[in-house]
């Protein structure tokens, strides 16, 4: 919505100009912009004691705006206009109103729209979960050893393998149990373990595998 500020040279332009800066440190935004020096220009003089906020404002867009011109100035006075007499016409525009909004053009859009459209999309951060699960052998005879290198060969974007021992089942067996660290999205456990620790070649040591723990970091 367009802000409009009357009679800028007045104690009733600036009681206006005053109430809206309450809480702000510039017209409109965060940073100073092109709002703050037009309406820096329709004010004649920094405002008095009974205007503290649009005494700070003043003060600021003046440093900012003295940093930018740094050349010594000589001292140059501009006396505003006579008061025109009331026109005829109700639609001539008032000089001494400031639409803050209503200038933008298409170049403006075009630009601002280029900057959002350079900024890179924030990227979401994905959760990730610790899984312990336990990978059993085909029988007594199957090299353990052999079947850890299979399942630690297994590499994809996203899962870790993380520490591992064997334990005995019975009869002579032991199952290997072994932790990994995945990250969610990238990851699917039920396709890790259906779609390729139980396929070929993993599957020449492999008979079975048991997710133990699933938890989320």
């Amino acid at each position: 919505m367009a802000v409009t500020f009357s009679d800028l040279h007045t104690a009733e332009g600036l009681k206006a100009l005053e109430a809206h800066l309450a809480g702000k440190t510039y017209i409109s935004g965060d940073v100073i912009s092109k709002d703050d020096i037009k309406v820096f220009a329709a004010v004649p003089t920094k405002p008095g004691a009974e205007f503290p906020n649009a005494a700070r404002w003043y003060d600021t867009i003046a440093a900012a705006t003295a940093s930018r011109f740094p050349g010594k100035a000589a001292g140059v006075s501009a006396s505003a206009p006579a008061a025109a007499a009331p026109a005829a016409e109700s639609d001539v525009d008032d000089d001494d109103d400031l639409d803050l909004f209503g200038d933008e053009t298409e170049e403006d859009k075009a630009a601002a729209a280029e900057r959002a459209a350079a900024k890179p999309a924030k990227k979401k951060e994905s959760g990730k979960s610790s899984v312990l699960m336990d990978i059993k052998p085909w029988d007594d005879e199957t090299d353990m050893k052999k079947l850890e290198e299979s399942v630690r060969s297994v590499q994809m974007e996203g899962l870790t393998w993380g520490a591992s021992k064997l334990v005995a089942v019975g009869y002579g067996i032991k199952k290997l149990q072994i932790m990994m660290t995945i990250i969610d999205d990238l990851v699917s456990v039920d396709t890790l373990v259906e779609e390729v620790l139980q396929e070929p070649p993993h599957n020449e040591y492999i008979q079975s595998c048991d997710i133990v723990a699933f938890n989320k970091i």
